[in-house]
């Protein structure tokens, strides 16, 4: 009897320190599951903590895609700054972290201009689509597509549809210049254009010191072309006003730090309402 009881007592000592073991990792899972990462930018991540809030504890992903093109008179990069900016600024608020900018794009037009570099688009298409499909593969859940550059738009909506079917991932792509489009028109009281007063108020708001009004000219400015009516390569200008007589950049910092504030807010704003939809919806959970 006194035998049994003993060996009774081992067993109940080792459930219990078994017991203790499990709630003690449960809460250390639940006390890094709390933490915040060191960082939101991916390749500022090391291995090790990627793997534990990826898709664990993160399942958003931002990704920036740009080109490096003439813009008036801030920067080549400015397709690509913009929505670099943008993902610092929303990461948090949507809790996704932010992936490395794919810099160039799509830009044949504009290649003549000092400083351009257009990738042709058999090359860029399936590369863009390859970043996507290996941001899901690594357990993104959410691919968010922050597009700073017009002429990507085809071939990011195609490389996004074929890698959430793929994937079984949800992936959304967002031109911040057209959904803004009410927001320029609100900040400036007119419509705005590439390189115009909304992405040269964008800039502005955080690179000041790269946007140079003093080189700045109206000549420089000129309408775009009626749909159908002609097409010009090289482009006549480099800055490419939506409508006629409007759009010109003013460089007004309280305008360019309203803009930058309102369009991050809408951007991120839709990019939490889509994600709720997709989760309403069961869709790839």
């Amino acid at each position: 009897m006194k035998k049994a009881l003993t060996v009774l007592t081992v067993i109940s000592l080792a459930a219990a320190m078994m017991l203790a073991a499990v709630a003690a990792q449960t809460a250390e899972a639940a006390k890094s599951a709390a933490k915040p990462p060191t960082t939101r930018e991916m390749a500022l991540l090391c291995w090790q903590e990627f793997g534990e809030l990826v898709p664990a504890r993160i399942e958003t992903v931002l990704v920036p895609f740009g080109s490096l093109e003439p813009h008036g008179v801030i920067p080549n990069g400015t397709d690509s700054l913009a929505p670099e900016a943008m993902a610092r600024d929303i990461a948090a608020r949507v809790d996704a972290l932010i992936a490395p900018t794919l810099n160039y794009g799509l830009t044949d037009a504009m290649k003549a201009f000092p400083g351009a570099v257009s990738i042709p688009g058999e090359t860029y298409a399936p590369f863009a689509e390859a970043v996507l499909d290996n941001l899901a593969a690594n357990g993104f859940k959410n691919v968010i597509v922050l597009n700073g550059h017009g002429g990507n738009t085809t071939a990011l909506n195609a490389a996004a549809t074929r890698v959430a079917n793929a994937r079984r991932v949800r992936v959304l792509v967002v031109n911040w210049w057209t959904l803004a489009d009410d927001i320029t028109k609100a900040v400036f009281k007119q419509n705005g254009g590439h390189a115009g007063n909304n992405e040269t108020a964008y800039v502005q708001a955080f690179l000041p010191e790269h946007v140079h009004p003093e080189r700045y000219k109206e000549e420089m400015a000129s309408p775009n072309a009626p749909a159908g009516a002609y097409y010009a390569v090289p482009v006549a200008s480099t800055i490419l006003l939506y409508e006629k007589g409007q759009g010109a950049p003013t460089f007004d910092a309280g305008q360019a730090k309203e803009y930058f504030r309102k369009v991050n807010d809408r951007v991120a704003e839709l990019i939490l309402d889509t994600v709720k939809k997709w989760d309403l919806a069961g869709v790839y959970k």
